[in-house]
């Protein structure tokens, strides 16, 4: 059963000039795995934490890296969650997400699923 979807999209350049004018933002939003990839794909794992707050009701006190996106031996990316999102996720009934992203022309996006059992 689907218990949330989240949908985001993150003009590429806007973000790295928040980036540039906020060089904490890096590690208030990103787990150290993540702040090694280039600015597209940032872009595009931000795009992923805000559409899987969004999955979650987007409540208040999450942390950005209770969180991290990460890719199969296939190159497909996944969710790891614990903490603040974790616990969210148990409290909705979350077991699995489902996940895409894109970054092409400028803007990335992504989309989350959450399944489970309510």
């Amino acid at each position: 059963m689907i218990i949330g979807l989240g949908i985001d999209v993150v003009d590429i350049a806007r973000f790295g000039d928040s980036l540039e004018r906020t060089p904490r933002l890096l590690e208030r939003l990103f787990t150290p795995e993540e702040r090694t990839l280039r600015l597209p794909s940032l872009a595009a794992r931000f795009a992923a934490k805000e559409a899987l707050a969004k999955a979650l009701g987007a409540p208040v006190g999450l942390s950005w890296t209770d969180a991290t996106v990460r890719t199969d031996d296939l190159g497909r990316p996944f969710l790891e969650v614990w903490g603040s999102v974790g616990g969210r996720a148990e409290e909705l009934g979350v077991t699995s997400f489902h996940l895409s992203l894109s970054h092409d022309a400028g803007i990335a996006s992504a989309v989350v699923i959450a399944e489970g059992q309510l």
